[in-house]
């Protein structure tokens, strides 16, 4: 089945059913060194899972590592641009869950993206990037303890999907040409609007499949969550892009309200539900009024409307949401893109899990990664329905390769991600515990040990930070 590469003589499968993955005690998971600090970074998580498996469950469990290649190293073994080889993609696939470190993006031929490529590949359509802080790590923020988030992204759509025309060609002419003279001009709220000729051209497919997958993940999620954190919030930029990301919310609500309808409730209908609790003899127009503070500038049409949001709810779930029940459903709501930057800093205790499109939760995660301490301490995981793959946040930081200084976090936690993934928690538990400790202690790597205050003069290598890890447990 392989051309390179061998797998383990000992260990079993994982599988998946109805998306959730069937481990054994002896799974076999591929890895993926990385490139640049790749070869410092794997050893040091290699080291740090082990020893927590080991910890955990005395011999009872045990991963089987299982090498296999991609990016600069997969070259040296394959050949000339053979970034991204048969070989993993068919391991991966048939294993199950991966685990990779950081990859560089080609140039000169090849791939566009090799962790972009993995996700398409193999349809890992939810990004799922946790942002928490470990106490002692340096922040820019004054108080990055408050934020608490996982971002789930949608990984498949949307302009990542990469189907664009260079300015100036013959096809994107074409397609301006039909988009000026004829699709344009036949949907009247476009107006007069046109496409300048000399513009490239992308596409920004948007589907309902793709967007309710992952929502229902994102929920699934905060279902297991401790009922203070059990809010998801659909990030979209639907005042502007009405039919790709509004549509996004929309199918994000009607989920929320068809297929989880016992376990969720939305914004708007708590606020209803919350109205009628406080004044039972309040009339639905009060009601509305009280929901839709606009609601007396609004046309008679508009105001029938909100009536029959308010009268809707009430009729179809006050028995089984009103009385103060809606209170332990999950929350689902829904915040402009733009804002979301803003309340990540100045509300971040009011959020919980952020279900975003591709391009945004792309900006968001980092954004809020830097609240916590940065993309060093960013673990991410990308899911399918039967196939994981876990990584690094951060790029290859080819300098430093070899020096053995650079810090293992994002992909340590990454392996803390994917032991949950697994049903391995308490091995996730105590790799947590180790990076707290190891922080708090302040025993840290060159660029935490930087930024604390006072500064760290003798900062530990990063095997070293692997062992003080294991030294927490």
């Amino acid at each position: 089945m392989y051309e390179k590469i061998t797998p383990p003589t000992v260990g079993s499968r994982i599988t998946f059913k109805d998306g959730k993955p069937i481990v054994p005690d002896d799974p076999i998971i591929p890895f993926i060194r990385g490139d640049g600090t790749g070869v410092d970074i794997w050893p040091a998580t290699e080291k740090v899972i082990n020893a927590a498996v080991e910890k955990a469950y005395g011999g009872q469990r045990k991963i089987h590592w299982f090498k296999v290649y991609a990016g600069d190293e997969a070259c040296e073994v394959y050949g000339t641009y053979q970034y991204l080889p048969e070989d993993t993609l068919n391991a991966i696939k048939e294993y199950g869950i991966a685990i990779k470190g950081p990859l560089t993006t080609p140039i000169g031929g090849g791939i566009r993206s090799l962790n972009v490529a993995l996700r398409q590949i193999n349809d890992l359509y939810a990004c799922v990037r946790p942002c928490r802080y470990y106490s002692g790590t340096p922040s820019p923020h004054k108080t990055p303890e408050k934020l608490d988030v996982i971002i789930y992204r949608e990984n498949t759509e949307d302009i990542y999907l990469g189907i664009e025309w260079r300015e100036g060609t013959e096809i994107a002419q074409k397609l301006i040409d039909i988009l000026n003279q004829n699709l344009i001009p036949a949907t009247p709220e476009h107006g007069s609007k046109q496409i300048r000729l000399d513009s490239g051209i992308g596409i920004k497919p948007v589907s309902k499949t793709g967007s309710q997958r992952l929502i229902r993940r994102a929920i699934e999620r905060a279902l297991t969550l401790p009922k203070p954190k059990q809010t998801v919030t659909l990030v979209h930029k639907g005042n502007i892009m009405k039919y790709t990301e509004g549509a996004f919310r929309d199918w994000g609500y009607e989920l929320a309200t068809t297929e989880f309808r016992a376990e969720c409730v939305t914004e708007r209908e708590s606020w209803i539900l919350s109205n009628k609790e406080k004044n039972p003899d309040l009339s639905i127009e009060d009601n509305a009024r009280m929901v839709d503070p606009g609601y007396d500038a609004l046309t008679a049409e508009k105001k029938q409307e909100v009536c029959q949001e308010v009268e809707g709810v009430l009729n179809a779930i006050w028995e089984t949401h009103g009385k103060g029940q809606w209170k332990d459903k999950v929350m689902v709501n829904d915040r402009i893109a733009d804002s979301i930057f803003q309340q990540i800093q100045t509300r971040p205790d009011e959020y919980s899990i952020l279900a975003t499109m591709n391009l945004n939760g792309d900006y968001i995660s980092d954004a809020a990664a830097a609240i916590v301490g940065g993309l060093g301490m960013g673990p991410g995981a990308n899911i399918g329905d039967t196939c994981a793959v876990f990584e690094a946040t951060h790029g290859t930081a080819p300098k430093h390769a070899g020096l053995d200084r650079i810090n293992p976090g994002s992909v340590i936690l990454s392996g803390v991600m994917m032991l949950e993934f697994m049903g391995w928690q308490e091995a996730a538990d105590l790799i947590k515990k180790g990076i707290g400790d190891a922080i708090a202690n302040r025993q840290v790597t060159y660029d935490l040990a930087r930024l604390m205050e006072p500064r760290v003069d003798t900062p530990l290598k990063c095997s070293e930070f692997a062992q003080a890890i294991i030294d927490h447990f």
